[in-house]
């Protein structure tokens, strides 16, 4: 079980909430296969994959992008719409957010405080902090675990973390 960080300093106790939604996002997915995860549940064709594969493309958006500066392919642009590409798989796409969430934790551990400020700005924020950033992560990955949840009881009656 991911350490919720219930006594620990500030950077841990928001890590652990932001792990812990990450690893119930990627429970939600892993044991399907590609047709239940690739089906569309609501009418604007959001499926189980292709929730994950937009928190993948909003880990590298809002901790590479936006908060290192570093340049990111534009190809994150389908998945940061929630659409999946001829060649994904659950495999591929839950090893490309494992990826992108190590390369986001490096990122936090990097950071000399949670008060250091993204490298570009924000449209409507500005330079956010990284405990915005953080704070916002966990806001995105936990809403988007709900949706999981309703979409995976809907496959196959499956609830819980």
């Amino acid at each position: 079980m991911t350490d919720l960080g219930g006594r620990a300093d500030e950077r841990d106790m928001l890590c652990g909430f932001l792990d812990w939604y990450r690893s119930v996002v990627e429970r939600k997915v892993q044991d399907l296969g590609l047709d239940d995860a690739s089906r569309a549940m609501t009418a604007t064709g959001l499926s189980p994959l292709g929730v994950v594969a937009h928190l993948a493309a909003a880990e590298v958006g809002w901790f590479k992008e936006s908060f290192t500066g570093a340049a990111v392919d534009p190809i994150q642009d389908d998945h940061g719409a929630f659409r999946l590409r001829a060649t994904d798989t659950v495999q591929s796409v839950l090893n490309e957010y494992r990826d992108v969430c190590a390369q986001s934790r490096e990122i936090v551990s990097g950071a000399a405080s949670l008060d250091a400020l993204s490298t570009c700005e924000v449209p409507h924020y500005g330079n956010v902090s990284l405990r915005w950033t953080l704070v916002h992560m966990i806001e995105e990955t936990a809403r988007h675990a709900g949706h999981l949840d309703i979409m995976r009881e809907a496959i196959d009656g499956q609830t819980g973390d």
